[in-house]
């Protein structure tokens, strides 16, 4: 078992903690970047990055990512091969324990273990994921222009995602399993009003059909939840928008977490409910979830954080000489 002490640690390695790592190696504060079970976060599942700032030409996602890691690493910050187990905010220095036994001991810890999008689990979905299938319409909507999609999802992001697309498709179909929304008045106002949405009530997708080749998605097979007939959806892109999970349980009892799991933080900043301790990323954001907005925090949080390391610090010299 081995010992890693720094005045800053970070949890998650995707555009949010690689920000405030280069942030925090640049303000010296020699930081220690615990990867966890996915070395980069989600941009390395991700093809085609179009709407990351600074490239005229599409750039894939685990490209930057690791442009973004030897970025880190060439202004001083060490990146360990790890996944957490236990956490201690109780004193600090904070103390995390590794899979492996390593402790990792922090002044400050910044939390960027980011969220997972929810599934549908069927057979067809992970080999279509990139071929006409995705999670994030923000993400990858434009890649359908003047293309027939299909949203599928009955909230407030599912019908987020079906307005947002309107920007792109004039032929949306939202496709929900029951035959209520659960999403806010005002959204199924908007759904409804919009003359480019049609809805499909009380049908769950069974299949994601691939046209073969470089085809990719073509179509949706559909079973009516009701009455179990079958039917066949063309469409050219299909968005699963059922929620997200961030990666909070190592957290829970240990910060304060909002209704739907998220970590808490202050507004304007990200500080969280235990001192010195700082979340950034779509750990702390249920709103936006890009990369472009992750890395911002990612960058609010190191600064967040080396403000308070100089308080705490300024705090102990005035003890001191008293």
């Amino acid at each position: 078992m081995t010992t890693h002490t720094t005045r800053m640690l970070i949890l998650g390695s995707g555009p949010a903690g690689l920000s405030a790592a280069i942030y925090g190696a640049r303000a010296g504060m020699a930081p220690i970047v615990v990867q966890g079970i996915q070395p980069g976060g989600q941009l390395t599942t991700t093809t085609d990055v179009e709407n990351y700032p600074g490239f005229a030409d599409v750039i894939q996602g685990p490209w930057l990512m690791e442009q973004m890691q030897k970025q880190a690493e060439h202004v001083g910050t060490r990146l360990m091969w790890d996944t957490i187990i236990q956490v201690d905010l109780s004193t600090r220095p904070f103390r995390l324990i590794g899979d492996g036994g390593d402790v990792y001991e922090g002044d400050v810890l910044v939390i960027a273990t980011g969220a997972q999008a929810k599934w549908l689990g069927i057979d067809s979905e992970e080999p279509m994921k990139g071929k006409g299938v995705s999670a994030c319409a923000t993400c990858d909507g434009f890649f359908y222009r003047g293309k027939k999609v299909a949203v599928i999802g009955g909230g407030n992001t599912a019908v987020e995602e079906a307005l947002y697309l309107t920007n792109h498709s004039d032929d949306v179909t939202l496709i929900h399993r029951r035959d209520t929304l659960r999403a806010e008045r005002i959204l199924q106002e908007r759904l409804h009003a919009h003359p480019n949405i049609t809805v499909l009530w009380n049908k769950e997708v069974r299949e994601f059909v691939d046209g073969g080749g470089n085809a990719g998605l073509v179509a949706l097979a559909l079973e009516d939840t009701v009455t179990g007939e079958t039917s066949r959806l063309d469409v050219e892109g299909g968005f699963v928008a059922i929620g997200h999970h961030p990666a909070t349980e190592l957290f829970r009892g240990h910060l304060a977490l909002d209704d739907d799991g998220y970590i808490a933080v202050e507004t304007g900043s990200t500080r969280t409910s235990v001192p010195g301790v700082f979340a950034c990323g779509d750990v702390a954001d249920k709103v936006y979830r890009q990369a472009v907005t992750a890395a911002g925090t990612g960058c609010m949080a190191a600064l967040d954080a080396e403000r308070f390391l100089a308080a705490a610090e300024f705090a102990e010299l005035a003890e001191a000489a008293e």
